[in-house]
């Protein structure tokens, strides 16, 4: 069937209508300031990053940070609880905006998420017993197992050590799982950062763990997804304007009672 000029015109104008009236993409940054809420990802099982409280509230230090841009911004917060391995998977399935939950910087992430500038850190060792007096450099581990959460910097960093060292990393999906293989005996070496060590020993009954040996220290940034720079620049003004008047690292101070380094806070 043949159009003449009147029915080519219609249907031009029809099909142009269609596109004029399709919704036009949206960055992460402008749904925030749009809908005035925050969608934020944070482990609810770290203490003291991210824990409960007695009333069954969310605190810790990465709780109070993701309050505190939330209060700055005018918006809502949500707090969207995840766990280790979900973080980034929580991030890039639009479920959260941001990640605040002690998320490490490393080459490996951030191939699949873009980091903030660090606004905390954490220190990551390898822990046992006091009584234990066996391990005092890292050939002393030679054919012991380490308990570690799965995904996490502890297990990227043993993970990549195991075959020289002869060591056996074994993984589990949490911390709650790891702090109670622990305090039950089931692990003996556990690869966990200091707040974690921090917990095992409030719960450990008169036999309490200590740092053996140090894995690494990292800094710890904000994760948002690849792609929306603008969230990404809006963000970073705020960490460093909060570093700079010394929130974040009195923030910081105050759950873990150490300070954040200075040069993470540059």
């Amino acid at each position: 069937m043949k159009l003449n000029r009147r029915h080519f015109t219609v249907a031009l104008s029809i099909a142009l209508g269609t596109l004029v009236s399709l919704p036009a993409h949206a960055d992460a940054l402008s749904n925030i300031q749009a809908k005035k809420k925050i969608r934020v990802a944070t482990d609810m099982g770290i203490p003291p990053f991210g824990m409960m409280d007695g009333s069954m509230q969310p605190t810790g230090s990465d709780v109070e940070v993701a309050r505190a841009l939330a209060a700055d911004w005018g918006v809502e917060i949500e707090f969207i609880n995840t766990t280790g391995p979900t973080r980034i998977p929580n991030l890039n399935t639009d479920k959260a905006d941001v990640v605040i939950s002690s998320l490490s910087v490393t080459e490996e992430r951030a191939k699949v998420v873009d980091f903030t500038k660090p606004y905390s850190f954490i220190r990551t060792t390898v822990i046992a017993p006091v009584a234990d007096k066996s391990v005092k450099d890292w050939g002393d581990l030679k054919g012991k197992s380490i308990a570690v959460v799965r995904s996490t910097m502890q297990d990227v960093e043993l993970t990549a050590k195991a075959s020289a060292l002869g060591i056996n990393v074994v993984r589990f999906d949490d911390d709650a799982t790891v702090i109670t293989a622990a305090i039950s005996g089931q692990a003996t070496y556990v690869g966990l950062g200091d707040p974690q060590m921090k917990a095992i020993n409030q719960r450990s009954q008169g036999k309490p763990f200590e740092a053996k040996l140090v894995i690494k220290q990292f800094p710890i940034a904000m994760g948002v997804k690849k792609g929306e720079p603008a969230l990404l620049a809006k963000l970073n003004e705020w960490i460093a304007a909060n570093a700079k008047s010394g929130k974040l690292n009195a923030l910081y101070r105050k759950h873990h009672g150490v300070d954040v380094p200075a040069e993470f806070l540059q």
